[in-house]
């Protein structure tokens, strides 16, 4: 359930409303909107009398949640959840974009992308340091390395960084160099890593499930957010249908309806959902006139030479084409590119 309190109540009176809801066996979340302050209340173990919690000083309206996600749905907040990573607004009318490389290969090759990428107005550079790939032979980063190699070019071109961790171990250590920690579709349901990142104090960029639907992958948010981070950006990516023509199926759809389920903020990755490096613009485009509040793009000095997702990354002249047909677009649907290009 949801409490919503008056704008003047009290910190004694919310602190007393938290303490009986703990008593009944709830787990709280105070969250402080610009127009109003709310409680959410998540747990079923004893009955709760509503009239009675509405009835408590400060208390303006009780309202019983029917959605499985509680913390992340509209109902808890309606605004929408902005972040702040490295400058850049992630979130609201901002139109953010990530950019970078598959894979970490070397010092020079992030540099140059990150240089390439952050001319044409990207906000966060993307490069992966361990890769969850199909096959053991593949390529699986330089791990460590890579993340090393990740922060010293992020500090060096004034771009935050992410990049995605598999497991426990990855997870505590990214979590030292990077500023956004991905988790990607292959462990969208692996709840133990989600809890985990749950516990750090970082913003998670939560990509969806192959194979997931929409309640799914807010399911899989709710598990962060109940354990206290509510830093969480949701990534659409594509999902696996009957279709082989492109890599995955890119449901756009499925913007434009968590946009209205949740106030957390929703990325396109059109590089994954799409597999060919033509088709990365049209889809970009496509996503941002659907309410995507940014994108996150693979983009390689040489694709032809790279270790990892070569068909799907852009060179830094296609990655240029892109960004300068995204301006016009963006104004077109209230959004704001946050970067001019560097001089």
């Amino acid at each position: 359930m949801v409490i919503v309190m008056k704008l003047n109540s009290s910190a004694e009176q919310i602190s007393a409303l938290v303490s009986r809801l703990k008593n009944n066996g709830f787990q709280t979340h105070l969250i402080k909107g610009v127009k109003r302050i709310v409680i959410g209340a998540v747990g079923d173990r004893q009955p709760v009398n509503m009239a009675a919690l509405e009835s408590m000083p400060g208390v303006e309206k009780v309202l019983r949640i029917m959605k499985p996600y509680k913390l992340v749905c509209r109902e808890v907040q309606g605004e929408d959840t902005v972040l702040r990573v490295g400058g850049v607004n992630i979130g609201g009318n901002k139109l953010t974009v990530i950019a970078g490389p598959c894979a970490v290969e070397s010092r020079e090759q992030l540099l140059a992308a990150a240089r390439a990428v952050r001319l044409s107005g990207a906000n966060v550079l993307r490069g992966g340091a361990y890769k969850p790939r199909t096959s053991p032979y593949s390529f699986q980063g330089l791990e460590e390395e890579g993340l090393c190699l990740l922060a010293e070019v992020g500090a060096e071109t004034g771009l935050a960084t992410v990049t995605e961790v598999v497991d426990e171990e990855s997870l505590a250590i990214a979590a030292r160099y990077v500023d956004i920690l991905q988790i990607g579709a292959r462990n969208m349901q692996n709840f133990r890593l989600l809890r985990l990142a749950g516990q750090i104090r970082k913003p998670i960029l939560l990509k969806r499930g192959l194979s997931a639907t929409v309640e799914e992958w807010l399911m899989a948010a709710e598990y962060i957010v109940s354990e206290g981070n509510g830093e969480v950006i949701l990534c659409e990516r594509g999902i696996r249908t009957f279709e082989d023509s492109t890599r995955n199926t890119l449901d756009l759809s499925a913007v434009a309806l968590a946009k209205q389920l949740t106030h957390l903020p929703v990325i396109v990755d059109p590089s994954h959902a799409t597999g060919k490096r033509e088709l990365v613009a049209a889809m970009s485009r496509a996503a941002v006139a659907a309410g995507a509040d940014g994108l996150i793009i693979e983009v390689h000095p040489d694709p032809a030479v790279a270790l990892c997702d070569g068909p799907q990354s852009l060179d830094p002249g296609e990655f240029d084409g892109l960004m300068a047909g995204l301006r016009p677009l963006a104004e077109a649907v209230g959004r704001e590119l946050q970067y001019s290009p560097v001089q």
